[in-house]
């Protein structure tokens, strides 16, 4: 029952990790990325559909987003999906391609991405001990019923709490990484 509890939370704590590694790969860094543009939806024939969907997205260069509409009448839908996402790009179109040109970013902007990365190390810390609380109530509840001694309780408590303190340094990790990918000119 314990092992369960514990199983569970370790589970539970890696997809926190896991959500924010996700989370900081849409951050534009000084850098092209086609992570940048996965999360748009673009109008397919009446329906939002993701990007990929109806496009090839290619990195040309350090600074330069291809994108290659599968279908000649997508490419004005491409565009508008391009301007109405909140990612501040403006797209060059050349025929059928579709070239973002990303400009260097601002010392100014370098920070205040800094800031949102922390924000968001700090809600996944939130996320693994709001987890920890929860398994740790489980193996109270265990106790209340008489299925488990002190010491097990103890004992499982302390593991729980070793399993927290390794996935927020984790979370320590990706927020570093990703503040010092931001910060490199």
């Amino acid at each position: 029952m314990i092992n369960d509890i514990q199983k569970d939370a370790q589970t539970r704590m890696h997809k926190s990790v896991e959500s924010l590694r996700h989370d900081l790969t849409k951050l534009r860094t000084g850098r092209a990325s086609t992570a940048l543009v996965d999360s748009l939806k673009v109008n397919y024939y009446g329906s939002d559909v993701p990007l990929s969907q109806v496009a090839n997205v290619a990195i040309a260069d350090a600074r330069t987003l291809t994108i290659t509409p599968w279908e000649k009448n997508m490419v004005q839908a491409v565009e508008k999906a391009i301007f109405a996402s909140d990612l501040g790009l403006t797209p060059n179109t050349a025929g059928q391609i579709i070239r973002i040109i990303l400009p260097p970013l601002t010392e100014e902007r370098r920070k205040e991405l800094s800031k949102h990365v922390s924000h968001e190390g700090e809600n996944a810390k939130v996320a693994i001990r709001n987890i920890r609380r929860d398994a740790i109530q489980h193996v109270k509840e265990l106790l209340k019923s008489k299925q488990i001694t002190e010491d097990e309780e103890r004992k499982a408590e302390d593991d729980i709490q070793k399993l927290t303190d390794r996935f927020v340094k984790d979370v320590d990790g990706v927020v570093k990484a990703k503040e010092d990918e931001l910060m490199a000119v």
